[in-house]
């Protein structure tokens, strides 16, 4: 049976959800009236009862600097994605071909993983087709990929975006995730450099 303060804290993480669904319902309409919040507030109370998902532990902390960096390169990338979009549409030597990426995220906070699907996909050139919320892993559908080391490219950029969040947005348990994570796979990388130069050296040795 869960506390009064466990409680408190399950409603905290649902206002922010709740009003942000008061506030999509006033943008579809696309004006502010008293007919329209209560509405609004109508309907996101039968979504969150009818619907209901697991809460969403939001960490409720913010980093000013981060979150600057996160929005502005956020910009610049739907600037420059529409440019590359536009480019594409007007070239005519240009052939298709696409790939459904799988990236796995790094942290396991619902959050992230939405903020991160979000903020990718409204980058023109992506879009999530799916989401394993179990294993924290967007599936995305991007434009223009020819080449093994485009696809890396790209997963190395969604990962990018979500250190970013998780910097800006995320709790202190995403960010040590974050950082134990990102140490790990670096020791990983380290290894496999290791072990091509070992493979290199073997194989120059052998030829002479």
């Amino acid at each position: 049976m869960s506390t009064p303060k466990q409680r408190l804290a399950t409603f905290a993480n649902q206002v922010p959800l709740f009003l942000g669904l008061v506030l999509l319902w006033m943008l579809l309409w696309g004006s502010f009236s008293w007919l329209n919040l209560l509405t609004g507030m109508l309907l996101a109370a039968i979504v969150s009862v009818g619907f209901y998902l697991p809460a969403v532990e939001l960490g409720l902390r913010l980093n000013l600097w981060y979150t600057l960096t996160f929005l502005v390169r956020l910009g610049f990338d739907i600037v420059r994605g529409s440019l590359q979009v536009a480019v594409l549409a007007l070239s005519p030597r240009y052939t298709p071909s696409n790939a459904i990426v799988a990236v796995h995220l790094r942290t396991r906070s619902d959050f992230i993983l939405t903020l991160t699907g979000v903020s990718t996909s409204i980058v023109p050139g992506a879009i999530v087709v799916d989401v394993d919320r179990v294993r924290s892993t967007l599936y995305l559908h991007v434009l223009n990929v020819h080449r093994p080391d485009q696809v890396e490219r790209f997963r190395n950029g969604v990962l990018d975006e979500e250190r970013r969040i998780v910097m800006a947005l995320g709790s202190r348990e995403d960010v040590e995730r974050l950082r134990r994570v990102r140490g790990e796979d670096r020791s990983v990388q380290d290894q496999r450099a290791r072990d091509q130069h070992a493979h290199e050296k073997r194989k120059r040795g052998g030829t002479a």
